[in-house]
């Protein structure tokens, strides 16, 4: 067993924004970069069949204290 397999993992969902036109509207470096500072690290996209993302999945080992 990996050491990472022995961890107990949360998640963080993140959904870009998104004009009125259904495309995204703005970079989300910032949420992206502030998710980072606090531990996460980027795991998946979930797409739109049609194109586009619609959620980024972010995933950090859970703290010990069971806080989720």
């Amino acid at each position: 067993m990996h050491d990472s397999d022995s961890h107990l993992w949360e998640y963080e969902i993140l959904r870009p924004p998104r004009d009125e036109t259904k495309k995204e509207a703005a970079n989300p470096k910032t949420e992206i970069n502030e998710l980072a500072a606090d531990g996460w690290r980027l795991v998946e996209t979930i797409d739109y069949s049609s194109g586009g993302t619609k959620y980024i999945v972010f995933e950090r080992p859970r703290s010990d204290d069971g806080d989720i």
